[in-house]
């Protein structure tokens, strides 16, 4: 049971103390990420190392697949290299049949990078939050390229800028 989805809805928190699930102007991409009996380690949860596949499939989702039809081909022709990703833990997932939720939004966009946010949760609260700084790649010039107007314009969509 995977999926996708966008939203831009507001909702509350599922329990008390968790993050809100959207807190600004932009849509977030809603992936469905599917759990795997590998995925646990000898502590009997997700491994830690995993949360990094789980981040990677729903941004590739979010980028290629949704871009794309969204009629954005620069992410997929030309590139994009992770430059940093910045993960906190919250609390331990373990394995079930049920898909975990990764929201992926856009806090911030600059000439040649940008960072993507994420957060890994079911109704239940967060598991993690996370941060990817990404960085516009030529993969047949073999370097750095600085974002095109129609990819900005992409990311413009799911921007929410994280409060200082």
């Amino acid at each position: 049971m995977t999926g996708t989805a966008d939203t831009s809805t507001t909702t509350a928190s599922p329990r008390p103390g968790a993050a809100p699930e959207h807190r600004g102007p932009g849509k977030r991409h809603v992936y469905l990420c599917p759990l795997r009996w590998s995925d646990m380690d000898a502590y009997q949860h997700v491994n830690n190392v995993v949360y990094l596949r789980y981040l990677e499939e729903a941004r590739v989702d979010w980028m290629f697949r949704r871009a794309s039809e969204a009629g954005v081909k620069g992410f997929e022709t030309f590139g994009t290299v992770v430059a940093k990703h910045e993960i906190e833990y919250r609390r331990p997932l373990v394995y079930r049949p049920e898909p975990v939720r990764v929201e992926v939004w856009v806090t911030d966009i600059r000439a040649a990078k940008f960072t993507v946010a994420y957060e890994i949760c079911d109704d239940e609260g967060v598991y993690a939050i996370a941060s990817s700084v990404l960085v516009p790649f030529d993969i047949a010039g073999n370097h750095l390229r600085r974002l095109s107007q129609v990819e900005k314009d992409y990311l413009a969509v799911y921007l929410t800028p994280e409060q200082a």
